[in-house]
């Protein structure tokens, strides 16, 4: 090899490192370098009870990505059973003290073999199944909020009400905490004007939800490539301004827009001033290259005890 292409590929090398270097001191990709003994996860009384003010996320447990086939996958593979427990003893020893659950696939069995080996956490579930009777006897959820997909299709369907029928079935079965979610806070709002006897709201704070006719008002007739997972910036906002405008406590979900937000601290600090201190954050993990939920455990001790 010639001294003048040794010199150009050992050059070439520097900067790439120093690149990744300066990448890996970025907030969004910095881990806090600290004991986990130093995290003080701050709670919150939430419906009665003291919860941890940011609460295990459940889609990339099973694969649900918000990216892409690709992404999914991959959370799938990797999430093998003993990975989920894994993952739901790690948050536990982290301060975290409640999980989103959803009822699917081999869901229950991971659940139940969690809290067979000691799990404490709280479970708070989001209703999915057509008969809620089927997964209020299945799991015994101390919570659970009416998904946010069922929400937003009936009001989209002029049938808002099938939706506060199935939140008082939640309530008739013994459901001790009941909530709706949905990704546009003006549906949010609607059902907070019926006054509807719900104890909490959960809300995504990005509008994936938008319909096909309002993405062409919106972008001048066109339509972009997977509608269904669009995040604008300025839709976070829009659901903090609800949030910390009503008076029942909240739940912000998606605050790192599925894994698009790569300033994860701007976004956990962002959502700690912008909701009500008796408010929630639930967060996904994906700990495959670096330990997210200590990441995440790290900026609720940082931003979310400030905030109480």
């Amino acid at each position: 090899m010639s001294k003048t292409r040794r010199s150009f590929l050992m050059s070439t090398a520097a900067v790439t490192a120093a690149a990744a270097s300066a990448q890996n001191q970025k907030p969004g990709n910095w881990l806090a370098p600290v004991a986990d003994s130093e995290i003080k996860m701050p709670k919150v009384k939430f419906c009665g009870a003291d919860i941890s003010r940011v609460i295990l996320g459940v889609n990339p447990l099973y694969g649900f990505s918000h990216f892409n086939s690709n992404f999914s996958a991959s959370m799938r593979e990797w999430y093998t059973q003993g990975r989920v427990v894994e993952v739901h003893h790690r948050a536990e020893t982290l301060g975290i003290n409640a999980v989103n659950y959803v009822h699917i696939g081999r869901a229950q069995a991971d659940w139940e073999r969690y809290v067979a080996e000691g799990g404490k956490m709280r479970m708070i579930a989001q209703a999915t199944t057509k008969d809620p009777a089927e997964i209020v006897s299945a799991v015994k959820p101390w919570a659970a909020w009416v998904q946010g997909e069922i929400t937003d299709r009936s009001y989209r369907a002029g049938s808002l009400a099938s939706t506060r029928d199935y939140a008082k079935k939640l309530r008739d079965l013994g459901v001790a905490v009941v909530g709706v979610a949905s990704h546009r806070p003006e549906v949010l709002m609607t059902i907070e004007d019926q006054g509807w006897d719900v104890d909490f709201y959960a809300g995504c704070v990005y509008n994936i939800r938008r319909s096909p006719e309002e993405f062409r008002k919106l972008l001048g007739g066109e339509i972009p490539e997977m509608p269904g997972d669009i995040y604008l910036q300025d839709d976070p906002p829009r659901m903090f301004r609800f949030m910390n405008a009503c008076k029942k406590p909240c739940v912000a979900f998606k605050i790192l827009g599925a894994g698009r937000v790569s300033n994860v601290e701007e976004a956990f600090r962002r959502a700690f001033r912008s909701i009500k201190p008796t408010d929630l954050v639930c967060v996904g993990t994906f700990p495959r290259v670096k330990d997210e939920l200590k990441e995440n455990a790290y900026y609720a001790t940082r931003y979310g005890a400030a905030a109480t």
